[in-house]
């Protein structure tokens, strides 16, 4: 099997050019031969043929055609998603030389949610060890970074390490690195009442002003969960917000307010100053938190590695006190 495979590849590389991998995503994305044809600026005979070269190598039916249009087959699509990654790589390498020629060493792509204390730590970090790296930070839903990094977009994800992430179709292609403990942790500015109490169960907490993140994220879910398991209703929060900026400015301005937080994000909060966590039983562990890097066979270029390894000492400084 192996020399075949190998024959294979060698025909494709030797007959495939970079205009016929654009096709394929031009062809995955766009459900006419005319679209296609336009997005590409070539006639629509131009397209056919192209198409027909790129079957002809693969040695299957990639599209299925209709009155309808045309659409990929699964190994259209599969070969589309392999097809945008390498265009995406070769961009890249085309961005890595022109950043190199102007005095960057490295380069590092990652993406990260924005509420995140972790990650621009550990990028002060990197750079301390690297002054050369330039670094690309691209904030968002991790789902949505981790299909950008599959696509040759991003070189790693820091993110949750959740059991859906776990169970999902995109695991197999993925390799976590689990880097941070995670826990659910509760504020309150340092003029707060509650704060002189040595000693609180979450019920005690239920007529509380909470500050609290939307209802499809990790720390509300943790939340809600630990009220119920008390046996008490959960607290509707009297703001509900995710920015790191607006949950702080409210905390120090109304003493009143609580706010449960990701441990990371309590740890930045503490250090600001102004604002204490409260010692709340029993304690709530969250998804540990970690890096997402592709799982390509390749060996990880230094900058990785030297990243997790930032990582790794920011959320020593941060991890939970017991």
């Amino acid at each position: 099997m192996g020399p075949e495979i190998d024959t294979r590849t060698d025909r494709l590389i030797r007959t495939l050019r970079l205009r016929h991998l654009e096709l394929l995503v031009v062809l995955s994305e766009t459900p006419t031969m005319r679209g296609a044809a336009a997005r590409l600026h070539l006639s629509q005979p131009a397209i056919s043929k192209m198409l027909g070269e790129l079957e002809g190598c693969f040695g299957v039916r990639l599209f299925e055609r209709s009155h309808l249009g045309i659409h990929a087959n699964a190994l259209g699509a599969s070969a589309a998603f392999r097809a945008r990654a390498v265009l995406h790589e070769l961009a890249r390498a085309t961005a890595d030389v022109d950043a190199m020629q102007s005095g960057v060493t490295a380069v590092l792509r990652v993406g990260a949610p924005s509420v995140t204390a972790a990650v621009p730590a550990a990028i002060v970090k990197l750079r301390e060890r690297l002054p050369g790296a330039a670094v690309q930070l691209r904030e968002g839903r991790v789902h949505e970074l981790i299909h950008r990094l599959l696509e040759g977009e991003l070189d790693c994800v820091f993110g949750a390490i959740t059991p859906e992430l776990i169970s999902s179709d995109m695991i197999p292609l993925l390799e976590p690195v689990v880097l941070l403990k995670d826990e659910l942790c509760v504020l309150a500015a340092v003029s707060n009442p509650d704060v002189a109490r040595r000693r609180l169960q979450w019920a005690d907490l239920r007529a509380a002003q909470w500050v609290l993140p939307p209802k499809e994220t990790l720390v509300r879910q943790a939340f809600m969960t630990v009220f119920l398991n008390s046996g008490v209703t959960p607290p509707v929060p009297v703001i509900e917000a995710m920015s790191s900026v607006t949950i702080g400015t409210v905390l120090r301005k109304d003493p009143s307010l609580l706010c449960a937080v990701r441990l990371e994000h309590a740890a930045d909060e503490i250090a600001r100053g102004g604002v204490q966590r409260l010692r709340v039983g029993p304690q709530v562990a969250l998804p540990s938190f970690g890096l997402f890097f592709r799982r390509d066979g390749m060996a990880r270029p230094a900058i990785l590695t030297a990243f997790a390894d930032a990582i790794r000492a920011v959320g020593g400084a941060i991890a939970p006190k017991r």
